[in-house]
């Protein structure tokens, strides 16, 4: 019973992320992402522009993509940009991870956390969205704006904008099959099913023209990776309906405890099974809950798989990701977004 329980929790968000990484690499191959960074490439300005519209980027591909599809593809669209500028690449790197954090609040999609916690009580993409929006942007402004302080003395000087002409072709499939997952998560209680479905049906057309090889699809996805998170997540699930002590170290908390408990169980023991073992039971505030599971990661490394991803697209583009940075850089924003965003749920009309 314990277990069927934790299954059910646990089984929609992990399909859902599935279903956006497949859709990320089918509009990644089809030059989705490379058209919106020659566009941000193009943009005048100089350096400071260039982050902030790079960090928009990311926010927006985070709330209708998943924080996972964001820093799996976006992390060397950035890279790139930065290196086409003559700019130190070191906020672009690590603004594409912190940045993805603090702006998984927007959708139930944007991050497998959301879902874990709402199961209890599943809720359309709009609700949801209209109940965080509140704390979602005050989370994405105060990083945004902590990036490009934290970073201004990195940002100096570049190379005029690339004038380069954009990459011929429309990304159609791409840009179609995104916007088919954004209309899916904002509209169904439980879009999980039907976003995977478009994922692997884009996934199958891209192998039949020859665009795609089944390695490919595997290494973009991460099986591995997903299904031990899935499996650690389940046995917390079953730990929590069968022990009450997180139900009731929530219970004592407030808003603030929660979120605190929150971000340090996912510096622990990674936001997904921390997600889990603290909404295996009804959760007074789930919103609170919520803001220190997202965000509380960028307090290290260790709190998200986002982190993982990204450390492995870094290296990818020959970037030189570090933990000590990692946290050094993230530590201060992740606790000034979660002020914010607290503060920001705690206003009238907010909801628990």
């Amino acid at each position: 019973m314990q277990l069927t329980a934790s299954l059910q929790q646990s089984w929609p968000a992990f399909v859902l992320v599935t279903g956006l990484l497949l859709i990320g690499l089918v509009a990644s191959r089809d030059g989705l992402f490379e058209h919106a960074g020659a566009m941000i490439e193009r943009l005048p300005g100089g350096p400071p522009a260039l982050l902030a519209s790079c960090l928009l980027l990311v926010a927006v591909v985070t709330a209708f993509l998943n924080l996972d599809t964001a820093v799996v593809f976006l992390t060397p669209v950035l890279v790139h940009a930065a290196r086409g500028r003559g700019v130190r690449e070191e906020a672009f790197l690590y603004g594409t991870v912190v940045m993805a954090n603090a702006s998984s609040l927007y959708l139930p999609g944007s991050n497998l956390t959301n879902l874990l916690v709402l199961a209890h009580d599943p809720i359309s993409g709009g609700r949801f969205a209209a109940g965080m929006l509140a704390p979602a942007l005050a989370a994405s402004l105060v990083t945004a704006i902590g990036l490009l302080l934290a970073f201004r003395s990195t940002l100096g000087g570049g190379t005029a904008p690339d004038r380069r002409p954009p990459r011929t072709g429309a990304p159609t499939l791409g840009l179609a099959s995104a916007l088919a997952a954004a209309g899916l998560t904002l509209g169904l209680r439980n879009p999980a099913l039907p976003v995977l479905g478009v994922g692997a049906a884009a996934v199958l057309l891209e192998i039949a023209r020859g665009r795609l090889v089944p390695r490919e699809v595997l290494r973009a996805v991460g099986p591995v990776v997903l299904v031990s998170l899935f499996l650690v997540s389940v046995a917390l699930g079953v730990l929590a309906r069968e022990w009450s002590g997180p139900s009731r170290l929530l219970g004592d908390g407030g808003r603030w405890g929660t979120a605190a408990l929150g971000a340090i169980s996912s510096i622990l023991i990674n936001n997904l099974p921390a997600a889990v073992l603290l909404s295996a039971r009804p959760v007074a505030h789930p919103r609170a809950l919520l803001i220190g599971l997202n965000i509380g990661p960028n307090l290290a490394a260790t709190g998200s798989l986002s982190a993982v991803l990204w450390w492995r697209a870094a290296t990818q583009v020959d970037a030189r990701p570090s933990l000590a940075a990692f946290t050094r850089r993230g530590a201060p924003l992740a606790l000034a977004a979660m002020l914010a965003a607290l503060l920001a749920s705690s206003l009238p009309g907010m909801g628990p």
